[in-house]
């Protein structure tokens, strides 16, 4: 699988995936540091790529368009260190099937790990 990490997120990341047999890149390494994030999402969607992100505005820009993807991993609830992030996408990683994170937004804090199906539903 392979993922788009934005700028909120650790390089230290890419170590996280590379172990679990997948393949990323930091928005800084392909000089995307400035990139809007509808345009980080539009990038994500045409190479089928999941965005990992502790950017609050991307699951509200997924549920406007009521996109089916990207997937998203989210860091919530915390200012996390590189090694807390780690371990917490460690343990998304080993939790949530691949195929799922494709197609969902997947919230992640300290105690929890929280999967929403793409396109999130905006009826009332």
């Amino acid at each position: 699988m392979k993922f788009l990490l934005d700028m909120p997120v650790s390089m230290a990341l890419l170590d996280v995936l590379e172990a679990h047999g997948h393949e990323g890149v930091h928005a800084h390494q392909i000089g995307k540091d400035r990139t809007s994030d509808t345009e980080l999402l539009e990038m994500a969607r045409r190479e089928s790529r999941v965005v990992i992100t502790a950017d609050l505005d991307f699951p509200r820009l997924l549920a406007l368009s009521m996109a089916e993807g990207p997937g998203l991993i989210l860091f919530r609830g915390a200012n996390y260190s590189d090694r807390e992030m780690c371990d917490l996408l460690s343990g998304v990683l080993q939790k949530v099937p691949s195929e799922l994170l494709g197609r969902s937004i997947c919230v992640v804090d300290t105690k929890h790990i929280r999967v929403t199906t793409l396109p999130l539903d905006r009826r009332p």
